[in-house]
Protein backbone atom coordinates (compact mmCIF):
# COMPACT_ATOMS: atom_id res chain seq x y z
CA UNK A 1 0.00 0.00 0.00
CA UNK A 2 1.05 3.81 -0.90
CA UNK A 3 1.97 5.69 2.10
CA UNK A 4 -0.96 8.34 3.16
CA UNK A 5 -0.54 11.71 3.23
CA UNK A 6 -1.10 13.77 6.18
CA UNK A 7 -4.01 17.05 5.96
CA UNK A 8 -1.33 19.19 6.41
CA UNK A 9 -3.89 21.55 8.00
CA UNK A 10 -5.21 19.40 10.49
CA UNK A 11 -1.71 19.02 11.70
CA UNK A 12 -0.95 22.44 12.39
CA UNK A 13 -4.17 22.48 14.74
CA UNK A 14 -3.92 19.34 16.85
CA UNK A 15 -1.95 17.05 19.14
CA UNK A 16 -1.73 13.43 20.04
CA UNK A 17 -1.35 13.13 23.94
CA UNK A 18 -0.30 10.23 25.52
CA UNK A 19 -3.52 8.38 26.03
CA UNK A 20 -4.07 8.82 22.24
CA UNK A 21 -6.40 11.83 22.47
CA UNK A 22 -6.20 14.67 20.35
CA UNK A 23 -5.22 18.35 21.76
CA UNK A 24 -6.99 21.31 20.45
CA UNK A 25 -7.28 25.30 21.13
CA UNK A 26 -10.29 26.66 21.35
CA UNK A 27 -12.15 29.15 19.48
CA UNK A 28 -12.95 32.72 19.59
CA UNK A 29 -10.21 34.22 21.06
CA UNK A 30 -8.19 35.76 17.85
CA UNK A 31 -10.24 38.75 18.14
CA UNK A 32 -13.13 41.04 19.36
CA UNK A 33 -11.25 41.03 22.90
CA UNK A 34 -12.58 43.38 24.83
CA UNK A 35 -16.12 42.92 25.17
CA UNK A 36 -15.01 39.29 26.50
CA UNK A 37 -14.78 38.68 30.32
CA UNK A 38 -11.29 38.13 31.74
CA UNK A 39 -12.43 34.36 33.22
CA UNK A 40 -13.56 33.93 29.68
CA UNK A 41 -10.45 35.09 27.96
CA UNK A 42 -8.25 32.70 30.04
CA UNK A 43 -10.37 29.84 30.15
CA UNK A 44 -10.06 30.25 26.22
CA UNK A 45 -6.37 30.19 26.36
CA UNK A 46 -6.58 26.82 27.45
CA UNK A 47 -6.35 23.85 25.59
CA UNK A 48 -8.94 20.96 25.36
CA UNK A 49 -9.66 17.54 23.53
CA UNK A 50 -11.28 16.72 20.26
CA UNK A 51 -14.96 15.46 21.19
CA UNK A 52 -15.74 11.68 20.77
CA UNK A 53 -17.91 12.34 18.03
CA UNK A 54 -14.86 14.27 15.42
CA UNK A 55 -12.13 11.46 16.81
CA UNK A 56 -12.30 9.43 13.94
CA UNK A 57 -12.39 12.17 11.35
CA UNK A 58 -8.79 13.53 12.89
CA UNK A 59 -7.50 10.51 13.25
CA UNK A 60 -8.20 9.63 9.72
CA UNK A 61 -6.35 12.89 8.71
CA UNK A 62 -3.39 12.44 10.58
CA UNK A 63 -2.76 8.87 10.21
CA UNK A 64 1.03 8.76 11.88
CA UNK A 65 0.17 11.05 14.30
Amino acid sequence: MPKLKTHRGAAKRFKRTASGKFKRAKAYKSHILTKKAPGRKRGLAQSTSVSHSDHKRVKEMLPYA
